[in-house]
């Protein structure tokens, strides 16, 4: 991943939760040139979106918890220490969406709605604890 998406505050990832992947994979790639790639996640696959060779965001399958949410797009922002995001978005008046959760070799995430009500994820990446 790019060093400067790698820096607190910064947009580092988008992701598409839909009901059928294969048509948003074949409706994006065909409108913006995106590369994709696959690889398995649990029981399902997830697609990394690419613009060239980088990967910059990701499409799934709805997951089973989500069944009433509308397919939609989540951004990630990255911060130094997702934790303590995780408590002061809570202090400042933010509601839980997804509680601190790890991803297996990529990091941990959590994801809030805002005061007004807008959703929006943060993410630590196990990379950044390397530096």
């Amino acid at each position: 991943m790019d060093d400067r998406l790698m820096k607190h505050g910064a947009f580092s990832w988008f992701e598409l939760m839909t009901t059928d992947p294969t048509a948003a994979k074949d409706f994006y790639t065909k409108l913006f040139g995106w590369n994709t790639e696959e690889m398995p996640m649990g029981e399902g696959t997830y697609t990394i979106v690419k613009v060239g060779d980088e990967g910059v965001g990701g499409i799934m399958p709805k997951q089973p918890d989500a069944q009433n949410v509308p397919p939609h797009w989540g951004i990630y922002v990255t911060v130094d220490d997702v934790e303590a995001t995780a408590k002061l978005a809570q202090e400042l008046g933010a509601k839980t969406v997804v509680p601190l959760t790890d991803m297996p070799e990529v990091g941990k995430f959590y994801a809030f709605q805002d005061p007004q009500g807008a959703v929006i994820s943060v993410v630590t990446y196990a990379s950044q604890d390397d530096s």
